[in-house]
């Protein structure tokens, strides 16, 4: 049965029809927007997340800004240790260090502390030094790279007999 015509809605001219679409093109481009805004504004912070660095690697290359240079203390490796005593300097020990940057990104060259304890682990004594000073000059790069290894030299006076252990650390 045909319905009759004055129930039948009438057909809304293709002009008068609401267009949504343009208003929903700009809410996502702005809050993409948004996103990448919060993202470059705390780079400093997220770079240091293994997850998040190289999505923003990837974004810097693209807008042109820079990562701060990770740092991960903990990644570096001691690969051998000896301390000995100096030979032609009595009193002095000649400690000798090989280490290696397990990161997967270059870092500054780390500050090396080395700490001296007796047999009931007290402290007898600690240093940390520069890199400039464990490697005998200025590092020729700021940055040490993945997997690369470095030596370094010190003397430092000895403590005596009291002394049993040596711990080295990074910073």
């Amino acid at each position: 049965m045909p319905r009759p015509a004055f129930s039948t809605p009438a057909p809304v001219p293709k002009s008068d029809q609401p267009r949504h679409w343009p208003w929903v093109v700009a809410a996502v481009a702005l809050t993409i927007a948004l996103v990448l805004q919060l993202m470059l504004a705390d780079r400093a912070r997220l770079a240091m997340d293994a997850g998040w660095r190289p999505r923003l690697q990837v974004l810097c290359d693209v807008l042109g800004c820079d990562l701060p240079a990770w740092r991960e203390p903990s990644a570096f490796r001691v690969t051998a240790r000896e301390v000995r005593p100096h030979p032609v300097a009595p009193g002095v020990l000649l400690v000798t260090l090989s280490f290696r940057n397990d990161a997967r990104w270059p870092q500054p060259w780390p500050v090396m502390e080395i700490a001296l304890t007796d047999l009931d682990d007290e402290a007898l004594g600690l240093r940390r030094f520069s890199p400039s000073e464990y490697l005998g000059a200025p590092p020729e790069t700021a940055l040490i790279a993945p997997g690369q290894s470095a030596s370094a030299t010190l003397e430092i006076l000895d403590p005596g007999k009291r002394a049993v252990a040596f711990t080295f650390e990074f910073h």
